[in-house]
């Protein structure tokens, strides 16, 4: 062949002055990075495409619902409810006129779906709105018992207000809550006392639990204590007919409760009547700490596994009792019928429990799961947990900010995936050579094992969040505790509750007794292991949303779209390492602050309340206990205060006098007090004032390096919220004119 001159190409030659082609290897590289992206992507449009042939889009409605419901709780102010649903309706004729381009419907059925959670945050919020107490008050407080919860030490009851001394009736709390030491009241009195009543207090800590928000979303306006004397009188007018009911459940619920407590005997009785009646107030705070130490509080809050346990003894009780006769069998749906059965009997339970929110949510999931049997679907779908969410987030917003939620919907979901892959899997496996009871306590075994690896896998990055607190042996506690909850407690509740009419009920909470026995005692030898409760630092919102996001990311999808969980869980990892933890805290009221010290730990000056104390201590990831004495080491106190050196040598002050407080001024770098000041201060002062207006304070070290700069970043807790119903008023700027208060009122507030 005939070969190209030297210097040309084998088609044509360069032509003068031309660039020549980049480097052989470069090219190979550049087409190589172009091909592995192309490929990447058609890998990912493959796995789409599947996703949406499998229906898995419609999964993820409700977390778009809950990003509006999230931007709700975001604002500022209190929106309107027109925006949303202006929203919401654009968004779903886009969908409806662009149905062709599905891209486009998809995205606007994501914004509607968006629209639809905020407009329903909106219109809840607007629902429940009721007054809130506007200040700390001594007064006589009247009204109509709601419901009694037996304590330890006397009762907490809700009153239906129908009077409070010093506020106008358009200003008086709808309902309040107190506690009360002494005395004998029931559900339908309608009663008068003097009681000590606040406003519910916001949170502790910046970031921390909000009670307020909580109490406002129970219809609380008021929490507090009973004072003197409960005396009954006349109402001024007949109770609202709503009432009638509550009180009639909630008398029958206090009986069953005694009951069963006095024949289970002792804490063994407080938890088998928990679980009947959801009237935990006779568990004493050490049963409460070894079941959670152990990693099974959850069975002592009514919620998915009572409510699975309950109808499940319904429905298989049923069908088993119908299956007798062969023309029953043969002729009739039984498995329907038993169906009906078990979500009949599963609201009777939400209901006679109290109906808690927990209660009420599992209920939903229950009443779905079961009404799929109804139509011949699958009970346990990941589909059917969709729908139930969908409707719990139209019915109770709020109810997305808090641990119950994203715990339970977090653990049923990872559980639903593994179930699904599970029955996905090739059968393959050879036949077992276990005898057929081995057999199957083996798989019981290993069921329980598996299940637990995976509810406390997907729940403990929101137990973290929430409470600070991370459980290494709840495997061991739940594997030795849930044979006996599954296999005689809520049998046995369910035979005792139906015997209850009949006076045969005897056996039952007896067996029940027996049973919650072995279980505290089981969950005393587990909370005994040496670390059985791990304290961790809190992080923030952004960990926790990276966490929720690979949770949804890993169980929602199907195919290889799921492995891409991984890096949002990185990411959470990473973040979550290094929280942020402030270097001073301050309490609402002033009564107390913490200081990081030399040693890296905090020093506590003032008399912080232990609740209080014990939220900074979690939230810092230190275990020590509010009694702790090594607390107060790193304090120089007297009788007028409390002076803290941070590493760097600033001065913190706690001042508890005036006179202290006017020297403290000039020498501290910061000074915090219980003490309205309106006078100069040279150093960076937070008085009773700041904290009334804004909450709960922390600081942390700023690098200052201009004369004039603050010496600290102030993050409040409650501040820029004053537009939303749930928080407290706010004193006016002009609160140092107004005259001082009567020492007795002042004394007494503190106490409160």
């Amino acid at each position: 062949m005939r070969q190209p001159p030297e210097g040309q190409s084998g088609s044509r030659a360069a032509p003068a002055g031309a660039v020549l082609a980049w480097p052989q290897g470069w090219r190979l590289r550049d087409v190589s990075l172009s091909l592995r992206l192309a490929e990447a992507g058609q890998t990912l449009h493959a796995a789409l495409e599947a996703e949406a042939e499998r229906r898995r889009l419609f999964l993820w409605l409700p977390v778009m619902m809950g990003v509006g419901i999230l931007l709700y709780f975001a604002a500022d102010r209190e929106p309107a409810l027109a925006a949303p649903l202006a929203g919401f309706a654009a968004s779903a004729g886009g969908a409806l006129a662009l149905r062709r381009k599905r891209l486009a419907v998809i995205a606007c059925i994501a914004l509607a779906a968006i629209f639809a959670g905020f407009a329903a945050a909106t219109w809840r919020t607007a629902d429940i709105a009721a007054p809130m107490l506007d200040r700390p008050r001594i007064g006589v407080v009247t009204g109509f018992v709601e419901s009694v919860e037996a304590r330890d030490a006397g009762a907490r009851i809700v009153l239906l207000v129908t009077g409070l001394a010093g506020v106008e009736a358009g200003n008086q709390p709808r309902r309040v809550r107190v506690n009360v030491r002494s005395g004998t009241v029931a559900a339908g009195d309608h009663i008068s006392a003097v009681a000590r009543l606040l406003p519910p207090p916001g949170p502790a800590r910046p970031g921390g639990y909000d009670f307020g928000r909580d109490a406002f979303f129970r219809g609380l306006g008021a929490v507090g204590s009973v004072a003197g004397k409960i005396t009954l009188t006349p109402p001024p007018h007949p109770p609202p007919p709503s009432l009638a009911l509550a009180v009639t459940i909630d008398r029958a619920r206090n009986a069953l409760t005694r009951r069963i407590a006095e024949i289970g005997g002792g804490q063994a009785g407080a938890m088998a009547a928990a679980l009947v009646t959801g009237k935990r107030g006779l568990i004493t705070e050490a049963t409460n700490a070894d079941l959670r130490a152990a990693g099974i509080y959850h069975i002592v809050s009514i919620s998915g596994l009572h409510m699975v346990l309950a109808a499940g003894t319904i429905f298989w009780l049923v069908r088993a009792l119908l299956a007798l006769s062969r023309t029953l069998a043969l002729r009739w749906p039984v498995k329907k019928i038993a169906a009906i059965a078990a979500m009949l009997g599963a609201t009777a339970y939400c209901v006679f429990s109290g109906a808690e929110v927990a209660t009420v949510r599992s209920l939903i999931m229950t009443l779905v799961m079961l009404g799929a049997i109804l139509v011949d679907r699958p009970a346990l779908s990941m589909r059917n947990l969709a729908l139930a969410a969908i409707i719990v987030l139209l019915r109770e917003p709020e109810a997305l900010l808090g641990p119950s939620f994203q715990m339970s919907f977090g653990a049923v979901a990872a559980l639903v995936a593994f179930a699904e892959r599970w029955e996905g899997r090739e059968r393959t496996q050879p036949p077992s050579l276990l005898p057929w009871p081995l057999r199957t306590i083996w798989l019981a075994a290993i069921g329980i094992i598996v299940t637990t690896l995976l509810a406390t896998a997907a729940t403990a990055p929101f137990g973290a969040y929430h409470f600070q607190t991370f459980n290494p042996f709840g495997l061991l506690g739940n594997a030795l505790a849930l044979p006996f909850v599954s296999f005689f407690v809520m049998p046995a509740a369910v035979f005792g509750v139906l015997a209850y009419p009949f006076g045969l009920d005897w056996p039952a909470w007896k067996l029940m007794g027996v049973a919650a026995d072995a279980v505290l005692r089981l969950a005393n030898w587990v909370a005994s292991i040496d670390h059985s409760t791990l304290v961790v630092p809190a992080f923030g919102a952004a960990a926790l949303t990276c966490f929720a996001l690979a949770l949804l990311w890993a169980t929602l999808w199907t195919t290889t779209l799921r492995l891409l969980a991984v890096l949002p869980l990185a990411t959470g990892v990473a973040v979550a390492a290094k929280p942020e933890r402030p270097d001073i805290l301050i309490e609402r009221d002033g009564s107390g602050i913490a200081v990081r010290g030399k040693d890296g730990r905090l020093a506590i000056a003032g008399r912080p309340s232990a609740f209080v104390l014990q939220q900074w201590l979690n939230a810092d990831g230190d275990s020590r206990k509010p009694a702790d004495p090594g607390l107060r080491e790193g304090a120089a106190c007297d009788g007028q205060g409390c002076v803290i050196v941070t590493p760097d040598g600033r001065s913190v002050s706690f001042a508890r006098d005036r006179l202290a407080l006017v020297e403290d001024c000039r020498r501290a770098d910061l000074v915090v007090t219980p003490i309205p000041w309106s006078a100069p201060c040279k150093a960076m002062l937070i008085d009773r004032t700041a904290l009334s207006r804004d909450g709960a304070m922390a600081l942390t070290r700023a690098n200052a390096i201009l004369p004039g700069q603050p010496l600290w970043r102030r993050l409040a807790a409650e501040s820029g919220q004053d537009g939303r119903p749930w928080n407290r008023t706010r004193p006016r700027p002009a609160a140092p004119a107004s005259p001082p208060a009567q020492p007795a009122e002042d004394e007494a507030v503190d106490r409160l």
